[in-house]
């Protein structure tokens, strides 16, 4: 598996930034603490209610899945999250999908890297790449998106929370 950017190589002031326009915390933890919230466990961001807890070795598409998790998920499930977000697939295309959106806000990252970094990390899509899959296969994700109020019919970003 090839490298791939953590938050010690970009800082955590841009995703401080990005988080916070949904109402998102995003948590540090000293390194070589077990990262609280961690579905995947050793490095992977965890998630605790609106809390993303992160190391400086976490890796970013980590933190911006897990916080899209967050912003995807209804009211209902955000109210008792912990650890495991528990959705559909059709939520976590869009999770996926979201997160490759947001890569862009994230200084040093964007979403090409994005797109390298979870092909290195080992997400499947079904035509090989994250690449392919966001610009030849996504429109459920995007149409699944739009539908619950989280980008708008042109595509732009709501910066909110899902609600139902």
């Amino acid at each position: 598996m090839s490298e791939v950017l953590r938050l010690r190589d970009v800082g955590a002031e841009s995703l401080t930034a990005l988080l916070s326009r949904y109402g998102l915390q995003l948590e540090s933890v000293p390194e070589q603490t077990p990262i609280p919230g961690s579905y995947w466990h050793e490095d992977e961001a965890g998630i605790i209610g609106l809390s993303v807890f992160v190391r400086q070795d976490t890796p970013l598409h980590s933190i911006l899945h897990e916080s899209c998790h967050i912003i995807c998920m209804d009211q209902e499930r955000r109210a008792v999250l912990h650890t495991d977000a528990c959705g559909e697939y059709s939520e976590e295309d869009a999770v996926c999908y979201l997160q490759i959106l947001l890569a862009d806000f994230v200084e040093g990252f964007g979403h090409e890297r994005a797109w390298q970094d979870m092909d290195a990390w080992g997400y499947t899509f079904r035509l090989g790449s994250a690449q392919r899959w966001f610009e030849e296969d996504a429109e459920d994700a995007r149409a699944w998106l739009v539908q619950h109020g989280l980008l708008t019919q042109n595509g732009e970003i709501s910066f909110q929370l899902r609600q139902v």
